[in-house]
């Protein structure tokens, strides 16, 4: 299930470049299938998971004629980098991951795939010689450790892997959830693109604002319902919006609605390109 999240901190920069073609660069993208295995243990779920991220990918704007869009557990070779790369990776590096710290102390139980996690990402970065990751702003570390990898394993046998850098849109590197907090599914906050219209006004109407009588004026800077709408607008749209905030007379379920229809009207094509393709 992809959400606003994953869309304005990843999807919507990876179609951009692969649209883009500038520099003589490719697109290499990838179903994590691998690393989902470290919360998904049913085959039919995660076959059915597998089929609803390709289809979701491909209605966004992911194009296999402009890129390489594949499977991660297709290519077995990147397991095989993973155990290589596990010989050069310190366990100090892994113990100071944000991302293993964060699961655990939200009560995931811990284990060695959830632990080595950043060394398969790294293979899956360091297998195809790339320059540039591009990821969210939780992600960057993943891109460091990765270099950190590749570098004591260059020290060692030569210039072999590349090392890439990261990119990171400065505007959209993190994505408000209802609560508040980063949208992810871990914590429960998320807005789905795709999906029944009634079922996302429902989650929109449970975003967490501040009791502010309807008459009065309202604060649109730290509002969650401003935040997740700007991503959605122009300069213009922007300023509209502020000033139905300052002027007093609509209540936050005002602004609740009209996000609703902005995030569904920004996707209507890219639901109707998601029908074609699961028919």
């Amino acid at each position: 299930t992809i959400h606003i999240g994953n869309y304005f901190g990843m999807i919507k920069t990876m179609i951009e470049s692969q649209d883009d073609g500038s520099g003589g660069r490719e697109l290499f993208a990838f179903i994590a299938s691998y690393h989902a295995l470290t919360s998904v243990k049913d085959k039919e779920f995660l076959q059915k998971n597998t089929f609803e991220a390709a289809v979701n990918f491909l209605s966004l704007g992911m194009d296999p004629e402009k890129s390489t869009f594949w499977v991660q557990s297709d290519v077995p070779e990147v397991l095989e980098l993973y155990w290589i790369l596990s010989n050069h990776t310190p366990m100090g590096l892994l113990e100071r991951a944000h991302s293993y710290k964060d699961k655990t102390a939200k009560g995931i139980s811990a284990n060695h795939s959830l632990f080595s996690y950043p060394v398969l990402m790294a293979a899956d970065i360091l297998l195809y010689s790339p320059d540039i990751v591009p990821v969210g702003k939780d992600q960057i570390q993943h891109v460091e450790i990765a270099r950190d990898i590749a570098t004591k394993f260059n020290n060692e046998y030569g210039d072999i892997l590349t090392i890439p850098a990261f990119k990171v849109q400065k505007e959209v590197q993190t994505v408000p959830g209802i609560d508040g907090q980063k949208m992810s599914k871990s914590y429960g906050n998320t807005v789905n693109i795709f999906g029944e219209e009634k079922k996302q006004l429902k989650v929109i109407k449970k975003i967490v604002t501040q009791n502010v009588a309807m008459e009065d004026p309202k604060e649109y800077e730290g509002c969650n319902v401003y935040n997740m709408a700007k991503l959605f607008l122009n300069e213009n749209e922007c300023l509209e919006l502020q000033a139905r905030y300052k002027k007093g007379g609509e209540g936050h379920g005002h602004f609740k609605l009209y996000l609703a229809d902005v995030i569904w009207e920004h996707f209507k094509e890219q639901r109707a390109k998601r029908e074609y393709y699961v028919n």
